[in-house]
């Protein structure tokens, strides 16, 4: 028989400690799962922590019969580590998202057994990821678990795999699955059990494989209903593991978009980062149940999980609820030639451990990996080979790749996966919102044969921050939600994009950054980073998504108002919305997940919003000053932005002149070039390394420069924007 039981009491940590290093009552008692950035990879700064770091654990040799093997099981340490018992090492690791074992029988002694693991998430050339905008998070974050079976068992040592590998071919209304099963010791009888039906197949130089036919066979469809099987096999020796698997059928059509069982299956959702505020990424299963509520509350039917390899746990909350899954390694932003083997590596864990979950429907090769570098032969060659070997380890799922906005749509790197998706940012980053559809117009029409996909796209929002005239780059609450509003409406018009992933579900860390009034996250979610606050864009798309009927009013946190007639705003998935102003009704609307409603205040006003039985309730106030709390002023621009008048001087340039405008004259173009050479030289790792290509630089310029300074944040402060447009005022025309 085996045994299982988890192993994460009782731990010393040490962030001083080196290779000879004695634990001793100086280090830290921690209870795993831990990462010591929990804290300094949150604050901003780009300065938290990384390097090597120790933990170490005294344990009794476990109680085996004779022939016992006694294994340990890391589902996650980032990002490098090495295992140690008794001063000897067992096994060096490169990957801080994946599964890996190590078998302990043979450095086992009776009595006390010290183990200790180095885990290094420090900066270097050979294992991904190095440059990205998240905090890259050191410990041991996941669950460790010591596991002990007999001498012949089921595969342990297989890249983390499971021993299981369950393949479901659906063919009408029946089903043929194929289950194999790896073995490690002596070949014997493996009896496999699927739906009351046994088989006994001898594993012949480890491998066992059995065929089931399933009629009238239950579909995993989805949200609607995610069926799961489960499948079980047992060796003579007293060892057992068994599979949940799905039989669907998945394909993609440049014209339907995805396909779940031969019928259009319209996906979007949101991207997810594994981390909270204040814990970092060693979250519990609560947090990961958590995270899966509220996107099932949302409505949404898909979710990628960037950028990298996430719990297990989690995989099987998707499996369980429906949530179409795009699974992914961290091969992003810079392309390192001396990585290489390590993207191989982290791609074979990936496929291999995952390979059962009928929730994924693609394997991602890379994100953006030529933001800081552009393409080049090396990289493609890297995604050959990573294309190749998905198609080897799993030929029943697509690769896909995440491209970065500035990547030419005729680069041959974006045909060379089966399916492909961008990651936009018209509205925010770049440009006007109407280019998101103006950019996928263009390239269905060129491209007709080829799927695509929208995989990032957002604006950040500190709830803090509210606007009467929300605009772009202001930070708002109200911005972000009608930057979604386009989005959703956009994707709604296109059948023909086969996912959309909104970036991001939650607030991220990502320590390099300090902008909207919380240094150290990226605030791009829909819910904040404690999970405490849905943004009211959470709102746009449960309207879109979701069939559990609601009404929300959105401004809420906008509760001080100077405008004489305000807007108030509500999302909603019923077709008729109310609003009732201090008791009384204002007017009735219908309309689809948006009603706008104008409303004269001068007091403090009770507002309700009403659809049949379902209600809103909030209170807003009329205010002669504007509350300074709501306005993203770090550096007092957006304010001075508000009476464009009077920074334009008739025959002189000015910041309201565009960009291409400025660079055609040499006097102006110099003072622009400086301007944004002490801009760039504040943003992070990666934004500061972007190589923008010639179309793309040539859309910008066509953009008043006063566009851009908008989004500038802490990188120019208003003396340097009010420095700026002085000295281009003395430049004639």
């Amino acid at each position: 028989m085996n045994q299982k039981f988890k192993f994460n009491e009782n731990w010393l940590f040490s962030q001083t400690a080196t290779a000879d290093t004695v634990p001793d009552e100086h280090w830290q008692r921690v209870t795993l799962p831990h990462t010591w950035n929990a804290k300094d990879g949150q604050d901003g700064g780009n300065d938290y922590c990384r390097g090597t770091c120790w933990y170490a654990k005294s344990f009794e040799r476990p109680d085996t019969d004779e022939g016992d093997e006694v294994w340990l099981q890391l589902e996650g340490a980032a990002m490098t580590a090495e295992v140690f018992l008794n001063g000897v090492r067992l096994a060096h690791h490169e990957g801080g998202y994946s599964t890996f074992r190590i078998n302990l029988t043979w450095q086992l002694k009776e009595g006390t057994n010290l183990l200790q693991i180095s885990v290094d998430n420090g900066k270097n050339r050979t294992v991904y990821p190095q440059k990205a905008d998240f905090t890259f998070y050191g410990g041991i974050y996941r669950d460790v678990t010591m596991i002990i079976v007999p001498h012949t068992h089921f595969t342990l040592g297989d890249h983390g795999a499971p021993a299981l590998k369950v393949t479901p071919k659906v063919s009408g209304t029946s089903a043929e699955v194929t289950v194999e099963a790896h073995t490690e010791g002596n070949d014997e009888p493996v009896t496999f059990t699927l739906n009351n039906e046994t088989q006994q197949i001898t594993a012949v130089h480890g491998v066992a494989s059995a065929i089931f036919h399933l009629e009238q066979v239950h579909l995993w469809n989805g949200t609607e209903d995610p069926y799961l099987y489960t499948v079980s096999a047992e060796l003579q020796s007293g060892d057992h593991t068994e599979a949940d698997f799905g039989c669907r059928t998945i394909a993609f059509d440049p014209e339907q978009g995805f396909l779940l069982n031969g019928k259009q299956y319209r996906l979007c959702g949101a991207a997810r980062h594994q981390d909270r505020l204040g814990k970092g990424n060693a979250l519990s299963r609560t947090d990961h149940e958590e995270d899966m509520a509220l996107l099932r509350e949302m409505g949404a039917n898909t979710v990628r999980l960037a950028h990298y390899q996430h719990d297990q746990y989690f995989y099987d909350l998707c499996d369980r609820y429906g949530m179409i899954v795009w699974a992914e390694i961290p091969y992003i932003s810079e392309h390192m030639e001396e990585g290489n083997a390590n993207t191989i590596s982290q791609m074979k864990e990936l496929v291999l451990q995952n390979y059962n979950h009928p929730s994924i429907v693609c394997w991602g090769l890379s994100n953006e990996i030529t933001s800081t570098g552009g393409p080049s032969s090396e990289i493609t060659a890297n995604h050959r080979t990573l294309n190749d070997l998905c198609h080897h380890l799993d030929p029943t799922r697509p690769t896909a790749m995440a491209n970065v906005f500035m990547l030419d749509p005729d680069d041959p790197l974006v045909s060379l996966p089966d399916i492909r998706s961008y990651n936009l940012y018209y509205g925010w980053y770049i440009g006007e919102l109407e280019q998101n559809d103006e950019w996928f117009d263009s390239f269905h029409a060129s491209h007709p044969d080829e799927v695509i996909g929208l995989s990032e796209y957002g604006a950040d929002a500190n709830p803090a921050y509210q606007n009467g005239a929300p605009a772009k780059g202001d930070w708002s609450e109200g911005y972000q939600a009608l930057y979604h509003e386009h989005m959703l409406k956009m994707w709604s018009e296109r059948p023909y994009i086969w996912a959309m992933h909104c970036w991001n579900m939650f607030d991220f860390g990502a320590d390099g950054r300090n902008e909207g009034g919380k240094p150290g996250q990226n605030q791009k979610g829909l819910v904040t980073f404690d999970r405490q606050l849905k943004k009211d864009a959470f709102y746009i798309y449960k309207a879109y998504l979701s069939k559990d009927p609601f009404v929300h009013l959105c401004g809420r946190r906008y509760a001080e108002r100077t405008e004489s007639v305000t807007e108030i705003k509500v999302y909603s998935n019923q077709p008729e919305v109310t609003l009732i102003v201090d008791g009384k009704e204002l007017n009735t609307i219908q309309a689809e997940h948006v009603f706008v409603f104008n409303v004269k205040i001068s007091g403090v006003h009770q507002i309700e919003a009403v659809s049949g039985s379902l209600h809103d309730r909030m209170e807003i106030r009329h205010v002669e000053t504007a509350n300074p709390s709501y306005r993203n002023d770090e550096g007092g621009i957006m304010n001075w932005f508000d009476k464009p008048e009077e920074l334009m001087k008739e025959g002189y340039y000015s910041i309201m002149d565009t960009m291409e405008d400025l660079k055609k004259n040499p006097t102006s173009a110099a003072i622009l070039q400086r301007i944004m050479a002490k801009a760039t030289a504040s943003y992070g790792d990666v934004a500061k390394n972007v190589r923008m290509p010639e179309a793309m630089q040539k859309q910008m310029d066509r953009m008043p420069l006063q566009k851009l300074l908008q989004q500038a944040g802490k990188a120019l402060s208003q003396q340097d924007v009010k420095q700026l447009n002085a000295a281009l005022n003395q430049v004639k025309k």
